[in-house]
């Protein structure tokens, strides 16, 4: 029997050796409870705030429309188009207290981005496995009273217009009664080549905020209606921007008019 240990180990499969990439990775439970339990870190994210609002309205000569329209306390879900890394810090100026937002779990992976992330508001979100804890931190942040940024299309769009939306956001905003303000940014898919930040004009647009009744469970289809209603809002301030418009179905828009008329 001793001589068989040797032989036994010899043979046992690489990743036994070396655990898979996937397990080797920062365990990101841990950056959503610090975004629950201690929030935004204030001595990184006011006084990156107090350098990014400058160089926005400088450098990209920022142009902000609407910010009368967020309400200065209380919770708030914030549902926008998504064309940049640099959207939720552009988005995040529009209110004057902090922000919340998910970012793929990719970016969790190096200790000192996810740092950094974690204390600018950012909390991990696995985008493949419609994640549940990401949604439940979401949840969590916005029953305390504070804003969550939502990017309804759930990847970058680049070019073009509108991607379809998903219906998280209805389901966010049914389950925790928040309202949800309607926000559009355009021009900051043209600001990064590479790594460089160039000067082009960015304007982000918000509208007034949707309400909907609180429940306690959604269902697919309530929650896909909400969201809808939602993203023609959110398609309104864009085409008033100047986006491409969104090819959508006549009649989805005519439903949601009632609601586009109140949140421009």
């Amino acid at each position: 029997m001793g001589h068989l240990r040797p032989k036994i180990v010899s043979e046992l499969p690489s990743s036994a050796h070396h655990p898979p990439e996937r397990e080797r990775r920062i365990d990101l439970t841990r950056f959503r409870n610090r975004s629950l339990q201690s929030g935004v870190n204030p001595f990184v994210y006011w006084p990156a705030r107090a350098i990014l609002v400058p160089a926005f309205l400088l450098y990209l000569r920022m142009q902000r429309i609407g910010r009368e329209h967020l309400p200065r306390t209380g919770p708030l879900l914030l549902a926008s188009n998504h064309r940049s890394f640099l959207d939720p810090f552009l988005i995040g100026t529009m209110v004057r207290r902090p922000v919340y937002y998910m970012a793929k779990r990719e970016l969790f992976e190096k200790r000192w981005q996810a740092w950094l992330l974690n204390a600018l508001g950012a909390f991990p979100v696995d985008r493949g496995a419609g994640d549940g804890d990401a949604m439940a931190t979401a949840r969590a942040i916005l029953e305390r009273g504070d804003c969550v940024v939502i990017f309804p299309e759930g990847t970058r769009i680049r070019s073009g217009g509108l991607a379809d939306p998903r219906r998280g956001i209805g389901r966010l905003a049914l389950e925790t009664g928040a309202p949800v303000a309607p926000i559009a940014v355009l021009g900051s898919e043209n600001v990064r080549k590479g790594w460089r930040i160039r000067p082009r004009k960015v304007r982000v647009r918000a509208g007034r905020p949707l309400t909907f009744p609180r429940l306690e469970r959604s269902s697919p289809n309530l929650a896909a209606g909400v969201t809808q209603r939602v993203w023609a809002c959110v398609s309104l301030q864009w085409e008033w921007l100047g986006g491409e418009p969104r090819a959508a179905d006549g009649v989805e828009q005519r439903h949601a008019g009632e609601g586009v008329s109140r949140a421009a």
